[in-house]
């Protein structure tokens, strides 16, 4: 009756979390119930009569030694990962918890097969396990790909002839050594190698799923991996019949899969395009396409910093760039300076900037951005022609006008912040490289708008200092 009450108390968090979780205002605090439910989930847990009854023959001390030790290696490795990786890396981050989660499902199915493999399973729990062993493998090879790739530790895309037709096949003979050991047509010794084999194939798909992927797709990425992560939690549910691991991985599986449909409509693309098509690689240019034409306007920090000064109203533009710069405490100063001279400053945040969703939230809630300036793009998008100065942090695809003007383009069609309808747009990039779709963006070479070349954390700190002056 405790067990079920600490479930039940831990599903209503894990709800009301999530909620709390859809809005930067409440996202605090969702997070803190989420983290709650799971202290409560986790008690229950250990208060399971699996436990109790090992306790009870062999004490307490030794049936619940490794699980504390677990605990506690992993509580060590938790906080210095939160204390030491900066917000920065956040998806990176992301990524390793995701492929974590997945090993861990993957694990207890194959100890649960291993454990009761003697006793005679029913074919729902071989068939559920399947699921498990499947869904884990995959998620956690596919996972740490997509930390390497985010860390640029692998680069570039691999493809190969007839690549979708193979991934799909492999899927099919993935879901068709489930559908056997769900029916037992071969028997029971073959189930052994059948769910080895499965393992194998699932955790090389991974690697497969991510590998063709571009980096303007990952955000789509890492809310798939999430969702495989929920899902492979919920088999595991089932496998042990638990019923806070059902809901929880319910929750978590829904709520990726949702959030990948909504990143793939704010980028103009199918979740099958996401999947197997490699979206993200650089390409030429179509013939007659608007491409970057002309050449830039550079101007110097000083000149930028006068062009901020007579500004009445300024958006800021944060993109991944602004991220690996780590420069969104020093952008945060900028717009304070410019608020305590009059100066109406707001943020322009696109669904899909930076590597993980939400990421460019994250980041600017760390420098304590005030929630009621991050305007989502389309709420924002009406006051760019009016707006004095737009500031382009290291963004680059989401502010591309070759999306609404250049059919055959990566991009084209995907929703865009209208940074070029501004009066001035200052641009601030290391180089005139192209972003992840690897198409030119000809908003560097418009009119109206400028070039500041540097390094964003130590130009926007020049900016600051000339400001202060």
């Amino acid at each position: 009756m405790i067990i079920e009450l600490l479930y039940l108390v831990s599903a209503i968090l894990f709800i009301m979390g999530i909620r709390d979780l859809s809005s930067p205002v409440t996202a605090r605090r969702g997070n803190l119930l989420a983290s709650l439910g799971m202290f409560f989930a986790v008690v229950g847990t250990l208060m399971h009569h699996d436990i109790l009854q090992v306790a009870s023959g062999q004490g307490v001390v030794q049936a619940y030694g490794w699980i504390v030790a677990g605990m506690a290696l992993g509580g060590i490795i938790g906080a210095v990962m939160a204390h030491y990786m900066p917000m920065t890396a956040m998806p990176e981050r992301i990524s390793i918890v995701n492929g974590l989660g997945g090993a861990a499902s993957c694990l207890v199915g194959i100890a649960e097969y291993v454990r009761l493999a003697g006793e005679g399973l029913d074919a729902f729990t071989v068939g559920v396990i399947g699921f498990e062993v499947m869904l884990g493998a995959l998620t956690f090879t596919g996972s740490m790909i997509a930390f390497a790739k985010l860390r640029g530790l692998i680069k570039g895309l691999f493809t190969f002839p007839l690549q979708n037709m193979v991934s799909v096949v492999w899927v099919l003979a993935m879901l068709a050594i489930v559908a056997e050991l769900l029916l037992g047509y071969f028997g029971a010794q073959s189930q052994w190698i059948l769910v080895w084999i499965l393992l194998a194939m699932a955790m090389f798909f991974g690697i497969m799923f991510v590998q063709p992927i571009g980096g303007a797709d990952m955000p789509v990425v890492i809310a798939m991996l999430n969702a495989y992560s929920g899902l492979a939690a919920a088999a595991t549910g089932f496998a042990l019949d638990n019923k806070v691991l059902i809901i929880a991985g319910s929750l978590d599986g829904a709520s990726g899969l949702l959030l990948s449909i909504l990143m793939c409509r704010a980028m103009n693309r199918s979740i099958m395009n996401v999947l197997i098509g490699g979206v993200g690689q650089t390409v030429s240019m179509p013939a007659g396409g608007q491409g970057e034409e002309g050449m830039p306007t550079e101007v110097s920090i000083t000149e930028a910093a006068g062009m901020l000064m007579g500004a009445q109203s300024v958006v800021i533009v944060p993109g991944y760039g602004m991220a690996a710069a780590g420069a969104h405490f020093a952008v945060r100063e900028l717009a304070d300076f410019l608020k305590d001279r009059g100066t109406t400053v707001k943020y322009a945040i696109h669904p899909v900037a930076g590597r993980m969703p939400g990421h460019m939230n994250v980041l600017l809630a760390d420098a304590n951005v005030p929630y009621d300036e991050l305007i989502e793009m389309d709420d924002i998008n009406s006051d760019f022609p009016t707006t004095d100065v737009a500031l382009v942090m290291g963004a680059n695809d989401i502010c591309n006008p070759a999306a609404r003007n250049m059919e055959g383009s990566p991009i084209y069609g995907m929703p865009i912040l209208d940074v070029d309808k501004a009066r001035n747009v200052i641009v601030i990039k290391r180089s005139m490289s192209p972003g992840f779709a690897g198409i030119p963006n000809s908003l560097f070479v418009a009119d109206n708008a400028y070039m500041l070349f540097g390094d964003g954390k130590t130009t926007t700190e020049k900016l600051v200092e000339i400001l202060n002056m």
